[in-house]
């Protein structure tokens, strides 16, 4: 998959290395960490669509990670195979209850992780791929088309990212530095007022078809959307 991005989290050097290879071969990008704190810094810049977890790492375990990023709303898609030297059954329904949507035990052959890593980017690309509807406005994240009450809707890529975010989190009030880590990520820095701009753009966007009073501004905290007044 073109432009798929793997973080590879494993203390040992070896191992990433080797993953890292089978990885560009099979036509991945690849980022690593060696443990929970850089993996956690590297999922906040970077966004990756999946990443391969060790159970055993130095300090925070990779269990531990495993759950903190699915119970934060901002990670909790992302999937994750935790790779690992427990075999036990009980590992291994300790792993998949912390969130890990695969669990491949050490020592595995790289075609086996590759296709592993196949069958869970398939399945969270189907559910990523249905189209979202709020009223009569609809977003075709497969086709990166908008349309209003069957319309096609024109904006910038930046404003799509926006509505997108909005539409998938609705009713939930964002601060614009929220805002910026989510839309933009959290290795692009440019100022709060940035998102001011944007949201008059996606607002004026939306204005001809009546929908621009679903992005709301919430005073005192950021933006919200709603169909709730």
């Amino acid at each position: 998959m073109p432009d798929t991005k793997v973080l590879i989290v494993d203390d040992e050097e070896a191992i990433r290395e080797m993953i890292s290879v089978a990885l560009e071969l099979a036509g991945f990008q690849w980022i690593e960490a060696e443990n929970a704190q850089v993996a956690h810094s590297r999922i906040v810049d970077e966004r990756p669509d999946l990443i391969l977890l060790d159970w055993m790492l130095p300090g925070v375990s990779g269990i531990e990670l495993a759950r903190r990023l699915k119970r934060d709303e901002a990670t909790g898609e992302i999937p994750i195979i935790m790779l690992t030297a427990k075999s036990e059954e009980d590992n291994k329904i300790q792993g998949l209850d912390a969130g890990a949507d695969d669990y491949i035990t050490k020592p595995f052959s790289t075609r086996e992780l590759i296709s592993r890593i196949n069958a869970v980017l398939r399945r969270a690309q189907g559910d990523r791929s249905k189209s979202i509807l709020v009223s009569g406005l609809a977003l075709d994240p497969i086709s990166h088309r908008i349309t209003a009450d069957e319309r096609p809707v024109e904006m910038g890529p930046t404003e799509y990212r926006l509505l997108e975010f909005f539409m998938t989190h609705q009713d939930r009030a964002y601060s614009r530095a929220q805002l910026l880590d989510q839309v933009w990520g959290g290795n692009v820095y440019v100022e709060d007022r940035t998102v001011d701009v944007h949201i008059r753009r996606l607002r004026k966007a939306l204005a001809p078809y009546k929908y621009d009073h679903l992005v709301q501004t919430v005073r005192g905290t950021g933006y919200r959307f709603s169909t709730k007044i």
